[in-house]
């Protein structure tokens, strides 16, 4: 397999995962252009990740590699929250089993 179908399939494969520990930060009363601008800036952060975890901080030298590794992740996250994550609910169940509740709330 070529470089840069791995770097692009290892994105994949971390970005289609992301949406459900994004859940975990988000908050149900967030308005969805918050919600959007937290999931971009996540996975953009779990795309450079990635690709130091892959082959350490030299990576970055490699500008084709890095570019498809966190393009695969932003693409991947955005793509598995909107046809799989949100429509199955999970992710939304995700962000209010998180959510703490105020006494207010609770009653």
């Amino acid at each position: 397999m070529s470089a840069t179908l791995e770097s692009l399939s290892t994105g994949v494969q971390v970005g289609t995962v992301l949406p459900l520990l994004t859940a975990i930060v988000q908050r149900p009363a967030w308005s969805e252009k918050y919600k959007k601008v937290v999931a971009v800036v996540a996975a953009l952060v779990a795309g450079v990740v990635t690709v130091a975890a892959g082959s350490g901080w030299d990576q970055f030298q490699h500008g084709k590699l890095t570019t498809a590794t966190i393009l695969g992740v932003l693409a991947a996250s955005q793509t598995s929250y909107d046809l799989v994550w949100k429509p199955s609910n999970l992710a939304p169940l995700i962000e209010a089993l998180t959510t703490k509740k105020t006494p207010q709330q609770a009653e």
